[in-house]
C-alpha cells in the first residue's frame, strides 16, 4: 500500500506541476496576443486614389495619414468613394475617371475618391463576390482613421458603388464601428448573382447608411438568374424602364457599339443594360436641367398604364444625385421611362379617355397628337388590348422627349385593329350597295391628360357643336373644356 501511496503522490504532484505550465503558457500566450493585436498592423487590399482633374492621381494610405494632406484632402468638404464592381480584363472600367470627372468639375467643393480593387475583382466571379466583404472592411478602416484623426463625421461621405461594389458600400457601412452612419451610399444596379434573396447582412441594405439609394437596370432573368439584383435594397429603389433592361441595348446595337468601341464593342452590347445605372447618374450630374422624375408604382405594369403619377406624401422622386432624401420604413420602389441615350429625361403624361354607350364590340387602335404653348407632339399610337362594350374609361402611360409646355389641343383619330374588319368597311364605302352602311362610330366621353412632372391635369372636350361621335378614321379636333366655376366653388366650401 506504501508503494501504491507514494505513486500517487507522485502522479499528483507531477500533474499539479503541468497544469501550473499550461496555465503559465496560456498567460503568456494570452499576453502576447494582446501585444500583436497592438502590433499588428491594418492589412489594406485596396488602394485609394485621391481624383485630381487633369493630373495624375495620387494614393492615399488610411496608414500613412500624411498621405491625405499631400493628396490635397480638405476635411471642410464632403466625401464621395466611387468602387467598381467584377472586372474581367483586369483593367479600370472607362466610366469611372468619367464619373469622378463629372462629380469634381460639377461639384467643385468636393473629394472624389475611387476605390482600386482590380487585384480581386480580376478573378472568377464567385471569388469576387466573396471578396466584398474585404474591400468594404477596407473602407471602413478609411474612414475610420478619418474620424480618429481628422474628426471628419462619417454623415459627410457618399459611397458610390457598381455591381458588386454596390454591396461592397453597404459592407462598409455596416463594418462601421460606433453610433453615427455614413451619410449616403447609392448603389449602381447592385449584383444579383449570390445576393439576390440574401438577408440585409449579407448584400446592401437600407440599415447601412442614413440614406441609401439604388438604380436598377439590368434584371433580366436568364436561366434563373440576373445581372442586376432585382429585389429593393434601399430606401428608394430606382426602375427605369422597368428595370429589367434598356432601350437602345438590344443585339441590333452591336453593329454601333462595334463601330464606336472596335472589337470591345461586343462587351459594350453585353453590358450595356447593366452599366446604363452608371451613366444615369452621370446624367444627373451634367444634366441639371434636365432631371429625371420617377414615380412609386408596384410594378412595371401598372406603371405602364399610366396611372401612379402622383407626387403626393413623397410618391415621386428625382433620379441620381439631388435625389430628395427622404427616409422611410419600407424600401419604395419608384418607376420611369427614359430615352435610349444622353439625356436620358423623358416626360411623362397620364392620358384618359371614357367611352360611352358602346354598343358593338371592338377593339381600336387610337392615335392621338398633342399641341402645347411650347411644342408639338408626333402622332402617338395606342392600342387598346382589350375589347369595348358599354362605357368604359382606359388609361395610358405617354411619354415625350420634350416639354410641350401647357396643353392646348389634342387631336384624336381610330381606326379598328381587326385588318380585316378595316378592309371590309373600306370596300364597302366604294360601292354604291355599301353606302347604305352607316360608318362604325365611337363616343368619346372625357378625354384628361396629367403632366407628371408639373403635377397639371388639362380636360378636353370636342371644339365643334357635333358632340363627341367619332367616325372611324376622321380626324377630330378637341380643346381645352372650359371650368366648371360652380363646381369648382363646391369643391372649395367642401
Amino acid at each position: 500500500m506504501s508503494v501504491v501511496k507514494i505513486l500517487c503522490c507522485l502522479l499528483l504532484t507531477f500533474h499539479l506541476s503541468e497544469e501550473k505550465k499550461i496555465k503559465g503558457h496560456r498567460a503568456v500566450d494570452a499576453e502576447q496576443r494582446v501585444v500583436l493585436k497592438e502590433k499588428k498592423p491594418y492589412v489594406i487590399s485596396s488602394v485609394f486614389k485621391m481624383f485630381s482633374e487633369g493630373e495624375d492621381n495620387c494614393i492615399l494610405d488610411p496608414l500613412q495619414l500624411h498621405t491625405l494632406t499631400s493628396c490635397g484632402f480638405n476635411s471642410s468638404n464632403p466625401l464621395i468613394i466611387i468602387t467598381h464592381g467584377w472586372s474581367v480584363d483586369g483593367m479600370m472600367e472607362s466610366w469611372v475617371p468619367r464619373m469622378a470627372t463629372a462629380l469634381k468639375a460639377n461639384l467643385i467643393d468636393v473629394n472624389v475618391v475611387i476605390t482600386d480593387w482590380l487585384s480581386l475583382a480580376h478573378q472568377h466571379y464567385p471569388k469576387a463576390a466573396h471578396a466584398t466583404r474585404t474591400i468594404g472592411k477596407d473602407i471602413a478602416h478609411l474612414l475610420q482613421s478619418l474620424q480618429a484623426h481628422y474628426q471628419y463625421p462619417v454623415k459627410k461621405v457618399h459611397l458610390i458603388g457598381y455591381s458588386l461594389g454596390a454591396h461592397i458600400s453597404g459592407f462598409a457601412g455596416s463594418y462601421l464601428e460606433g453610433s453615427e452612419k455614413i451619410g449616403r451610399i447609392t448603389g449602381l444596379d447592385p449584383a444579383g448573382p449570390l445576393f439576390e434573396g440574401m438577408s440585409p447582412t449579407d448584400r446592401l441594405s437600407p440599415d447601412d447608411a442614413e440614406f441609401v439609394d439604388a438604380i436598377h437596370t439590368f434584371t433580366q432573368e436568364r436561366l434563373g438568374l440576373s445581372v442586376g439584383i432585382k429585389q429593393a435594397v434601399a430606401h428608394y429603389d430606382f426602375y427605369p424602364n422597368g428595370g429589367d433592361f434598356q432601350p437602345g441595348c438590344d443585339l441590333h446595337n452591336i453593329y454601333e457599339h462595334v463601330t464606336q468601341y472596335g472589337i470591345l464593342g461586343l462587351d459594350q452590347t453585353v453590358k450595356c443594360a447593366h452599366e446604363r445605372s452608371v451613366h444615369l447618374f452621370i446624367d444627373s450630374v451634367l444634366n441639371k436641367d434636365k432631371q429625371s422624375r420617377a414615380y412609386r408604382c408596384t410594378d412595371k405594369s401598372a406603371f405602364n398604364k399610366g396611372v401612379c403619377l402622383d407626387c403626393r406624401k413623397n410618391r415621386c422622386n428625382t433620379l441620381g444625385y439631388d435625389i430628395k432624401r427622404v427616409r422611410s420604413g419600407n424600401s419604395k420602389r419608384l418607376y420611369l421611362n427614359t430615352r435610349p441615350r444622353m439625356p436620358y429625361k423623358l416626360f411623362h403624361y397620364q392620358f384618359r379617355i371614357q367611352f360611352v354607350n358602346q354598343t358593338e364590340e371592338m377593339e381600336p387602335t387610337l392615335t392621338i397628337s398633342l399641341t402645347g404653348t411650347k411644342e408639338e407632339s408626333e402622332d402617338l399610337p395606342i392600342t387598346i388590348t382589350e375589347k369595348i362594350l358599354g362605357n368604359k374609361t382606359y388609361t395610358f402611360l405617354i411619354t415625350l422627349d420634350r416639354d410641350l409646355g401647357d396643353l392646348m389641343f389634342l387631336n384624336l383619330q381610330w381606326e379598328r385593329s381587326d385588318v380585316w374588319k378595316n378592309v371590309w368597311y373600306k370596300m364597302q364605302s366604294i360601292f354604291v350597295w355599301g353606302s347604305q352602311q352607316s360608318n362604325p362610330q365611337l363616343t368619346v366621353g372625357r378625354i384628361s391628360i396629367k403632366a407628371g412632372e408639373t403635377q397639371e391635369r388639362t380636360s378636353f372636350c370636342a371644339m365643334n357643336d357635333d358632340g363627341q361621335h367619332m367616325e372611324e378614321l376622321a380626324d377630330k379636333v378637341f380643346v381645352r373644356c372650359k371650368e366648371d366655376k360652380p363646381r369648382h366653388r363646391r369643391r372649395k366650401q367642401h
